[in-house]
């Protein structure tokens, strides 16, 4: 099974992403494979969405707040994956505020 693993991780928080990625690259390191190499973490752009919100509903048109939501990214690609590699993927536990996405 040579097959290519991508895994996408994606946070609102750069911390739990870069955590979750640093338990991804031990476990594949651990294996011991030669055949096995890992590329990444890669960071990808952070996609900000900013809202804008009025402090008040009916006067002060003029004060408004503003608040953001960043959406951080990382991508990790393994290459000549073996059984050995999958099962110690499997058995991560990554944290709850971290989306993954694996193709």
């Amino acid at each position: 099974m040579s097959h290519r693993i991508r895994i996408k991780l994606k946070s609102f928080d750069h911390t739990l992403v870069d955590k979750s990625a640093e338990k991804i690259v031990k476990a594949v390191n651990s294996v011991k494979d030669d055949k096995t190499v890992l590329i990444g973490p890669i960071p990808l752009p952070t996609h900000k969405k900013i809202f804008t919100v009025n402090r008040s509903t009916f006067v002060n048109k003029k004060a408004r707040e503003q608040f953001e939501l960043s959406t951080y990214k990382r991508l990790l690609d393994i290459y000549g994956t073996t059984s050995k590699t999958i099962d110690a993927l499997m058995k991560l536990e990554l944290p709850s505020g971290v989306d993954v996405e694996i193709k």
